[in-house]
């Protein structure tokens, strides 16, 4: 038996999850976003799992090499674009689909002598981040479509507040691409995990966008059944949380009244109780700045979190009447105990949280 914190991936949860969203906009093509190691979830285990996927999205061009190092076939794209023609060349040579996000980025594909890509331009519509202006958009699609290493040329935006339902922000972002795409001869991807289970209306709605290729949708935390909507939870949504985050008490105490708990002594028992110590820390991934009282699962029930989170253990106050004994199960997040609320408790949403999940002990799929 092991002691050690570990994340077990439900891959059965991860293809309903896929097919939900699927669903939601009928006939559209799928870029599945598994960067950053699959938001925590294991980037080659969660992309084999995801066959029909029509392609990947990965923030670099290592990510890409592993998944094509791994036999992912399917098609990959580099939503940072490439920095240099070193990274140009790799990225033809391994089928990558390319952003441009910059002038700089469609000179440097202006002079490549690569095959002809799949290129995105991204549209800059209100994030401010990446992407090039909507008034400088029409003359980077002239020459890109001018440029002979590029192949099929699409249309990008990215959603700043779509995570909010009331936020009219969202609406403002939809209109400024719509007037790009309406008559553009190509593909076009506004629909992020937000937007696809918040805005379904207007992302779905063909007439809007007036293109005259295919839409592409891009989920992207909700694959992993984590809601990407501000008080809606994932189970409203339909979807099934991926991960579970799991462990094992190895130590059961009693404790009296006014003791102190942990580094700093930060938590002080209330009453005379029983105090469990289970395997897991922020070596593990599990937060160090999560508060006492964050709620954890022992035996399936909720207890709260009791004292500092150190390297390799956490407490928490099992209650004066409990039974729990060494070698219990304890559930971090996973069923029963969403991550969106754990992270709640630290006053940040999910990203963070599963995306900082360390494989000391190795996944379980």
């Amino acid at each position: 038996m092991s002691f050690g914190a570990r994340a077990v991936i439900r891959l059965d949860a991860l293809t309903a999850n896929f097919e939900t969203l699927r669903r939601t906009v009928p006939h559209s093509r799928v870029i599945a976003a598994v960067k950053a190691n699959a938001y925590g979830h294991g980037i080659v285990t969660v992309s084999r799992a995801l066959p029909d996927s029509d392609a990947f999205a990965v923030a670099r061009l290592s990510e890409a090499l592993k998944l094509r190092a791994a036999g992912i076939d399917n098609g990959i794209v580099l939503m940072g674009g490439v920095a240099d023609r070193a990274e140009l060349e790799v990225a033809a040579a391994e089928r990558c689909d390319l952003i441009a996000h910059t002038e700089a980025q469609v000179a440097l594909l202006e002079g490549a002598s690569v095959s002809p890509l799949r290129v995105w331009l991204k549209i800059d519509t209100g994030m401010n981040r990446l992407g090039v202006r909507p008034r400088e958009a029409p003359v980077l699609i002239d020459r890109l479509r001018d440029c002979n290493s590029v192949g099929d040329l699409g249309l990008m935006t990215h959603l700043a507040n779509a995570d909010d339902v009331h936020d009219a922000t969202t609406k403002v972002q939809l209109e400024r691409f719509a007037r790009l795409a309406n008559g553009f001869d190509g593909d076009i991807s506004v629909a992020n995990s937000a937007a696809l289970l918040g805005w379904v209306n207007h992302v779905a709605d063909r007439t809007r966008w007036g293109n005259r290729g295919d839409l592409w949708i891009r989920p992207g935390i909700a694959l992993y059944g984590i809601s990407p909507l501000i008080d809606t939870p994932a189970h409203a949504l339909g979807l099934r949380p991926v991960m579970q985050f799991e462990t094992t008490l190895i130590a059961v105490k009693p404790i009296e009244k006014g003791e102190r708990v942990g580094y700093g002594g930060t938590w002080q028992a209330g009453r005379d109780s029983i105090l469990g110590i289970a395997a897991a820390g922020y070596g593990d991934g599990y937060p160090r700045f999560l508060p006492s009282g964050t709620p954890v699962l022992v035996n399936g029930r909720r207890v709260p979190l009791a004292g500092a989170v150190s390297m390799d253990l956490l407490a928490v106050d099992l209650g004066p009447d409990a039974s729990d004994a060494i070698g219990d199960p304890v559930v971090l997040w996973g069923d029963g105990l969403p991550v969106e609320e754990v992270a709640g408790y630290a006053n940040t949403n999910a990203y963070p949280l599963v995306t900082g999940v360390i494989d000391r002990e190795g996944r379980l799929v």
